[in-house]
């Protein structure tokens, strides 16, 4: 009789953790999404949280078997908030995954949360080279500022710009602008005369902007984030700073496609360094944009939204190689060195450094039927980070 309970209690143990496995595959995989839906960055959330559920409308909501659960929570680009959601995230809700980070700060504020509970992290807006650093568990799908800006600085000195002032939003992206442009710069015989840094909360650039015209450089080169070019663009402008024979330079957070044409015709012109355009002319590309504006009220998608969506792919991709199984080291392994086709054009993630490898194309705003768009006419294929390079 004890042999026989001995054995039925051996056989209910074993039921009992297959069954807690079967539970396991079956609990919804969820996806941690923080993204700044209100305050200054709020169109870099609602950018991506249009592609997330874009990638999910087209791919489904299910992979190898786990129903994909996205949580969005908004942390309105204060890094104290999105450490405290991130946190609230892993430990109460047991995401699988965080994702999105508007900003930087944001983005190293969570770093050591992602560390200590081996959680995957996939940047999907964030631009600072060092964010990958920050965490073994940090993947990128978005770009870095030095990928942008060294290809700035390779075009400028060969079309006739050698003087140039660069303005930056002071933090971890646009020092990197200011640094990685101004050393290619140089190496290619120009010169950076004035580098100015404007706050990143509140900025008011009619100071800075006057210093510059004052200056008479042959470009003025700026780094604001996504949302805050509107108004640099418009101030330059209405100082005719282009009267005064001073270009306007940029990398494409400036000429953002999502407030392109509302910046109206004084953008004509301008040339821009970035890895992705809702005008790049592959099937694609245009497939992407045409469902985008479809799903979103006609909403022209930006490179925010193309980090949201190469961030899904990954995320999915990964979880189809674990065969549905979460775990945040089998699953950064699954999302390490993947390769493919995006609607920016072809992508991998970097084994080593866990960052985006990619094209960067050179462009300039052009009117095409009665609209403004980032017309490419270069490109520069399979961009490492240069910050990494070193």
């Amino acid at each position: 009789m004890k042999k026989r309970t001995l054995i039925q209690a051996a056989a209910l143990a074993v039921l009992a953790s297959t069954g807690g496995l079967a539970l396991a595959q079956t609990a919804p995989f969820k996806i941690g999404l923080i993204l700044p839906m209100s305050g200054q960055q709020a169109t870099t959330g609602r950018q991506i949280e249009a592609a997330v559920k874009l990638w999910m409308a087209q791919n489904g909501d299910t992979v190898a078997g786990r129903k994909v659960q996205v949580v969005l929570k908004d942390d309105t680009s204060l890094p104290d908030v999105t450490r405290r959601l991130a946190q609230e995230l892993v430990v109460n809700d047991k995401v699988d995954v965080l994702a999105g980070f508007g900003i930087t700060p944001s983005a190293m504020a969570v770093a050591p949360i992602a560390t200590q509970s081996k959680t995957p992290l996939v940047v999907m807006a964030a631009a600072t080279s060092s964010i990958t650093e920050a965490s073994p568990y940090i993947v990128r799908t978005s770009f870095t500022l030095p990928q942008a800006s060294v290809a700035l600085a390779d075009w400028a000195p060969k079309n006739g710009i050698k003087k140039v002032v660069s303005l930056v939003s002071d933090y971890g992206p646009g020092i990197d602008a200011e640094k990685f442009f101004k050393e290619r710069l140089q190496l290619n015989g120009g010169q950076v005369t004035e580098s100015l840094r404007v706050p990143l909360r509140n900025p008011d650039f009619a100071p800075f902007l006057q210093k510059v015209r004052d200056l008479k450089p042959d470009a003025l080169f700026v780094f604001v984030p996504s949302g805050a070019g509107a108004a640099v663009m418009k101030q330059f402008f209405e100082r005719g700073m282009d009267k005064a024979g001073i270009k306007l330079i940029a990398t494409g957070d400036v000429t953002d496609d999502d407030q392109l044409n509302d910046m109206g015709d004084n953008a004509l012109g301008v040339v821009t360094s970035h890895h992705y355009s809702a005008a790049h002319p592959s099937a694609a590309n245009k497939k992407f944009v045409a469902e985008f504006q479809k799903a979103n009220k006609n909403m022209r998608p930006n490179f925010m939204a193309m980090g949201g969506y190469d961030g899904m792919r990954v995320i999915y991709e990964a979880l189809k190689k674990t065969g549905g199984k979460a775990g945040g080291d089998a699953l950064l392994a699954g999302m390490k060195g993947q390769i493919f086709e995006s609607p920016r054009g072809p992508v991998y993630i970097d084994a080593q450094t866990r960052d985006i490898v990619q094209n960067i194309y050179l462009r300039k705003v052009e009117k095409k039927d009665g609209q403004l768009w980032n017309v490419e006419f270069d490109v520069i294929k399979d961009v490492k980070d240069p910050g990494k390079t070193k």
